[in-house]
């Protein structure tokens, strides 16, 4: 039985990738912060023999190991690491203080660069890291800041990984999510100039969901993805790729802010 590690996955993507590769088979340890909500996602696999969790924070020096020592403890392996873990509502350059910057780049590009290094060396060939990162990796954002700077870095930790492993059997690609419909983003939604943004200048008819993203991820972690590596997958519906507006965008009148 293969064996996944799945960090953030007591909701939104996380949960999603996690309840995804547990209906493949796989065995699944979730990692979060809030052992409640990790309760959630046992009770949704709901076979304790495919299914284990752990409450730690990624950002502490031993986090990592601890997550490592428990997946080998439980099953003696480890076959893919999903680096999902994150954090929303970043602000612009000028306005993010030290403390802010430090989070970002702790939570997610620090934490998945130690979590990588303590996994990889229990993989085998066949095994995969699929990193999670954003579509403002690829075109930086508007008031993206410390969190498009430490996306940016994980893409190209993906690429390293893939270099440097993949002559033992181990892949590592990126997963670059659009706005996807979960309790970080709904929020956000409500902000009129941000939901603007994203569905009038997205050319699919809808906002990205959360089996979008897990799909992906679980496609990754297939046979069938056995020869991609070093990828950065980006899953926005068009969103990054083209120059789009809506009719509304393109008929609506315009007024200075």
């Amino acid at each position: 039985m293969q064996v996944a590690i799945v960090t953030g996955a007591s909701s939104g993507i996380g949960f999603g990738c996690a309840t995804k590769l547990a209906e493949q088979g796989m065995a699944v340890l979730g990692t979060g912060r809030d052992a409640e909500r990790l309760g959630d996602l046992e009770r949704a696999v709901g076979d304790p023999e495919r299914i284990a969790t752990i409450a730690v924070d990624l950002t502490t020096d031993d986090g990592p190991r601890q997550i490592v020592d428990a997946a080998i403890a439980r099953w003696g392996r480890i076959d893919f690491l999903i680096n999902n873990a994150g954090v929303g509502k970043p602000k612009p350059l000028h306005e993010t203080d030290d403390e802010s910057l430090d989070y970002f780049l702790g939570l997610m590009l620090r934490a998945p660069f130690r979590l990588a290094r303590e996994a990889v060396v229990h993989m085998q060939p066949g095994s995969a890291i699929i990193n999670i990162t954003s579509t403002f990796a690829v075109v930086g954002g508007l008031r993206g800041g410390a969190y498009s700077a430490a996306k940016g870095g994980l893409t190209s930790l993906t690429r390293h990984i893939a270099c440097q492993y993949g002559p033992q059997g181990i892949r590592c690609n990126a997963v670059a999510p659009g706005v996807t419909l979960t309790p970080m983003v709904a929020s956000r939604l409500e902000d009129s100039r941000f939901r603007k943004i994203n569905t009038e200048m997205t050319p699919y008819p809808r906002l990205g969901e959360v089996n979008d993203i897990a799909s992906t991820v679980a496609f990754l972690c297939s046979e069938g993805a056995s020869f991609i590596n070093g990828q950065e997958i980006v899953v926005d519906g068009g969103w990054t790729s083209t120059k789009y507006l809506s009719d509304f965008a393109l008929n609506s009148e315009w007024v200075e802010s």
